[in-house]
């Protein structure tokens, strides 16, 4: 009897430790790394409408290293006495690391189509490249910080002002 209930013993905890090392070495499924995100941005002026729509997908490939894709489109209409439209199409690559939980160091490169039209003339569709080097503060899903294009020459970007911009990403 003694020797029964040994046995079924032994039998009982070699399934629970099989079953408990099963359970542990499970890999992720693909689609439990990946969150998406991206921004979305409306707005008017008395001479002015903006549409913007960027949406992102990231993959995990640790806490610490992330990397993805982003699309971009942007429509503006101007109604001053320029009277202009405006689209902007393209996309990006960016790579995402986290070396301490709150901070976060971004690398972007970003290739945008610029089309212009104007009120007597239209300008040739013409790209604008990016490379972007920002830090962000991350707290939850959320990181906000700068970015600063290292492309960036004032006598030919069509769309940016400065080489310095915000970033502000969310991702589920």
């Amino acid at each position: 009897m003694h020797k029964t209930i040994h046995l079924l013993a032994l039998i009982i905890s070699i399934n629970f430790g099989i079953n408990a090392q099963n359970s542990k070495s499970e890999p992720k499924k693909f689609i439990d790394n990946v969150q998406f995100g991206g921004g979305f941005n409306i707005g008017f002026g008395s001479n002015y409408s903006t549409l913007a729509i960027s949406p992102s997908a990231i993959y995990n490939f640790s806490d610490e290293f992330s990397a993805g894709l982003s699309f971009t489109y942007v429509y503006v209409k101007n109604k001053s006495s320029i009277q202009s439209t405006t689209n902007l199409i393209g996309g990006s690559v960016l790579a995402l690391y986290k070396p301490i939980q709150k901070f976060q160091v971004s690398l972007e490169f970003e290739k945008l189509n610029i089309n212009q039209k104007f009120r007597y003339t239209n300008n040739s569709p013409t790209w604008q490249d990016a490379f972007y080097l920002g830090a962000e503060y991350v707290t939850g899903r959320m990181a906000v910080g700068l970015r600063y294009d290292l492309l960036f020459d004032k006598n030919e970007n069509l769309i940016y002002s400065s080489a310095l911009s915000p970033v502000f990403r969310i991702y589920f």
